[in-house]
C-alpha cells in the first residue's frame, strides 16, 4: 500500500470524526435550548449534566473498549447519537418541566457516546496502520483529518446558522416564489433534523470498521473460558488503579499540578462563556443567520495561532504565556457586560485567543514533564478535570442565573420567555470579571508556595 487512506479503517476514522463531530446546530446551541422554552440557568445545568457524564463514563468506556472490542463500542457511541438525536429533534413543544427531563435525558446520551468515542475511534485507525507497517503515516492521517473536519466545521456552522434563522429561510422561499411559510417551531429544529441524519451516517460508517486483535490477545482468549461481566469489571478496576496513580503523581509534581490548576481556571470560565455564546449574539442584536459565519471565522483563528503559539511556548517562559492569558481572558471579560450591538463582537477576540493559548500551550508544557509510560493517563486525568471544573462552575453559574431572575423579573414586569431569558443573561456579564480576578489571583499564591519562590519558571 501508498497511501495510508487505502487502509479502510483509517478511511472510515476520518468518515467517523466527520460526522460525529462537525454539528448543524453548534452555532445556536444556547438560544436552542431557551427557544424550546428553556431557562437560561436550565441550560446551564444541562451542560453540567453533559459533562458528569463524560466525567463518570470516560474510564469504564476505555475498559469496556478493552472487553467488547474498539469497533463494537464506536457502533454503540453511534446509536447512541442516534437516539440522542431522536430525542430533541422529534420532541413536541410540552411543558418547559418535561421538556427539561427530556433535554437532561439527551445530555446524559451525549455524554455518553462523547465518552464512548473517546479514543476508540483513534486507537483503531493507528492500530491498523501498525498492522500494515504504515505507523510512520499517521503525521499525514492527521494533517487530511485536521484540513477536512475545518472544512466539515465551517460548512456546518454556516449552513446550522441559516437554517435556524427563520426571517431568513422565509426571505428565501419568497424569492424563489414559493407561497410557503415556516414557524420558528420548524426552523429551529432543521438544524436538529440534520444532524439526526448524520448519526445515521456515524451507524453506517461504523458498522463498516473492521476490528482487529493481536495474537497474543487470541491466544489468551484460546487458552481461557471468557467471562465478559469479569473482564470488565477487572478492566475497569485496573483503569481506576492507574488514573489514581497519575492522580497520585500530579499532586506529587508541583509543576504538573500548577499546569493543570492554572488550565481548569481558564478553561472553565471560557467554556462556560462559549456555551451560551449564541445567546451572547442575540444580546447584542445580530441576526441569527450570522451565527454561523462568525463560528466560522472564529475557526480560522485555529488554523493562523499555532506557528505563533509554537514561538510563544518555545521562545517565552510560562509566566509570560500565564499573564498574557490572563490580560487577554480579563480585557474580554470585561468588555462583554457593555453588550454593545455589534460591537459586542471585540471583547470575543481575545476571549478565543485565550482559549487557543491555553490549549496549546497547556498540551506543550503537560507533555514536556511526563514520562511518555504515563502520558495518556495523565492526559486523560487532565481531561477528567477540565470537565470537572467546567461541570462545577457550570452549576454555580445556574445559581447565579437563578438568583438573578428575581430581581430581573421584577425590574422587566412585561417581559416573558426567551427575552427576558436574554436579560438576566446579560445581567449576569458583570460578574465574570471578577470571579476571574479572584480565582486567577488565588492560583497565582497557590502557584507561588507551590514551587516555593521559582515564581512560574518550569
Amino acid at each position: 500500500m501508498s497511501s495510508p487512506f487505502e487502509i479502510r479503517n483509517v478511511r472510515l476514522f476520518v468518515w467517523f470524526r466527520i460526522l460525529f463531530n462537525a454539528r448543524f446546530y453548534y452555532p445556536v446551541l444556547a438560544i436552542l435550548f431557551i427557544d424550546f422554552g428553556l431557562s437560561a440557568q436550565q441550560y446551564a445545568l444541562l451542560n453540567v449534566a453533559w459533562a458528569a457524564a463524560i466525567v463518570l463514563l470516560e474510564v469504564p468506556s476505555g475498559a469496556i473498549a478493552d472487553t467488547i472490542g474498539r469497533r463494537n463500542l464506536l457502533r454503540v457511541c453511534g446509536f447512541l447519537m442516534f437516539i440522542e438525536m431522536g430525542v430533541i429533534t422529534f420532541v413536541p413543544l410540552l411543558d418547559p418541566s418535561i421538556l427539561f427531563i427530556i433535554f437532561i435525558i439527551n445530555r446524559i446520551l451525549s455524554g455518553a457516546a462523547e465518552a464512548a468515542a473517546s479514543g476508540a475511534d483513534e486507537a483503531l485507525a493507528y492500530d491498523s496502520l501498525k498492522q500494515a507497517g504504515m505507523e510512520d503515516k499517521w503525521s499525514s492521517v492527521q494533517e487530511v483529518l485536521m484540513r477536512w473536519q475545518s472544512i466539515a466545521f465551517i460548512g456546518a456552522m454556516l449552513i446550522g446558522g441559516v437554517l435556524y434563522d427563520q426571517k431568513f429561510m422565509n426571505t428565501m422561499i419568497g424569492a424563489l416564489g414559493l407561497d410557503y411559510e415556516l414557524s420558528k417551531n420548524i426552523t429551529m429544529r432543521l438544524p436538529l433534523f440534520l444532524v439526526f441524519i448524520q448519526s445515521l451516517g456515524v451507524i453506517l460508517v461504523t458498522t463498516r470498521m473492521q476490528e482487529l486483535q493481536s495474537s497474543e490477545r487470541q491466544q489468551e482468549h484460546a487458552r481461557v473460558d471468557f467471562h465478559p461481566l469479569q473482564n470488565i469489571h477487572a478492566t475497569a478496576m485496573q483503569s481506576l488503579k492507574t488514573t489514581l496513580s497519575a492522580g497520585a503523581w500530579i499532586l506529587k509534581t508541583p509543576t504538573a499540578l500548577i499546569i493543570i490548576v492554572f488550565g481548569f481556571v481558564f478553561d472553565s470560565i471560557i467554556r462556560v462563556f462559549l456555551t451560551f455564546n449564541s445567546q451572547y449574539y442575540r444580546v447584542i442584536e445580530l441576526p441569527e443567520a450570522t451565527y454561523g459565519v462568525l463560528g466560522s471565522v472564529f475557526g480560522i483563528l485555529g488554523v493562523v495561532l499555532p506557528k505563533y503559539l509554537k514561538k510563544m511556548a518555545d521562545d517565552f517562559p510560562p509566566r509570560n504565556n500565564v499573564f498574557i492569558m490572563g490580560a487577554l481572558t480579563l480585557v474580554g471579560l470585561i468588555g462583554l457586560p457593555f453588550a454593545i450591538p455589534w460591537w459586542g463582537l471585540l471583547p470575543l477576540i481575545p476571549i478565543m485567543v485565550a482559549m487557543y493559548m491555553c490549549g496549546f500551550l497547556l498540551s506543550n508544557y503537560l507533555n514536556r514533564i511526563t514520562e511518555s509510560e504515563q502520558r495518556a493517563t495523565v492526559l486523560s486525568f487532565k481531561g477528567l478535570a477540565f470537565n470537572l471544573a467546567y461541570g462545577l462552575l457550570g452549576v454555580a453559574y445556574a445559581l447565579l442565573l437563578k438568583g438573578l431572575h428575581p430581581a430581573v423579573s421584577a425590574s422587566n414586569p412585561d417581559l416573558e420567555g426567551a427575552m427576558l431569558e436574554d436579560v438576566v443573561f446579560s445581567a449576569s456579564l458583570a460578574w465574570w470579571p471578577p470571579y476571574f480576578i479572584v480565582t486567577f489571583l488565588i492560583t497565582l499564591g497557590f502557584a507561588a508556595i507551590k514551587l516555593k519562590g521559582r515564581g512560574l519558571q518550569f
